[in-house]
């Protein structure tokens, strides 16, 4: 007996919602590379692009909280689109330590390219869920990306006071003697 296609026994890596998510991901990407073809910008590069568009003049700070690519990574991808001329960088004028990242013109035409694809990768993958699945989906993604974006700081949920006992009395036995 075969089992239904869109069940998926819950054991070993089917059970990880890490491993599922990273599974999730790989096709996603995939679907990116195919949308977008060999020549184009990649899903990351995309997101570099998407975050420096948003704000003109962006820090590299500011690109590494908006996109959660860490920072060493994240300086390495935009030396290299510098290098190929999709983004541009100065010097911040307020902060010496601190980088300020633009579009190119040419950043700015593969952010207009790259947005179709991206559009198109979205579309396909949402495309396997049931239509009322997609907008759950979405909003959990969104509830899981928003937790990545909390300070570490952040206070542990406070822990519920253990019910207090109730004393109860003890009668000490009468003495019927006296």
């Amino acid at each position: 007996m075969s089992k239904n296609k869109n069940k998926t026994a819950r054991d070993g890596l089917n059970a990880s919602a890490t491993h599922l998510l990273h599974r999730a991901l790989q096709l996603a990407l995939d679907f990116h590379a195919e949308a977008a073809g060999p020549a184009a910008i990649t899903q990351r590069q995309f997101t570099v692009l998407a975050a420096a568009g948003a704000v003109d003049g962006t820090t590299q700070n500011d690109l590494v909280r908006a996109t959660g690519i860490d920072r060493s990574t994240l300086a390495d991808l935009v030396a290299r689109m510098i290098a190929k001329g999709l983004l541009e960088r100065e010097r911040s004028a307020t902060d010496a330590r601190a980088n300020n990242v633009r579009l190119s013109p040419s950043g700015r035409a593969a952010l207009d390219v790259g947005a179709a694809a991206a559009a198109r990768a979205d579309e396909r993958l949402l495309a396997l869920l049931a239509p009322k699945k997609r907008e759950a989906l979405l909003k959990t993604l969104a509830i899981l990306a928003g937790a990545a974006d909390a300070p570490t700081e952040a206070k542990p949920a406070k822990a519920a006071k253990p019910a207090k006992k109730k004393k109860t009395k003890v009668k000490k036995p009468r003495d019927v003697g006296a």
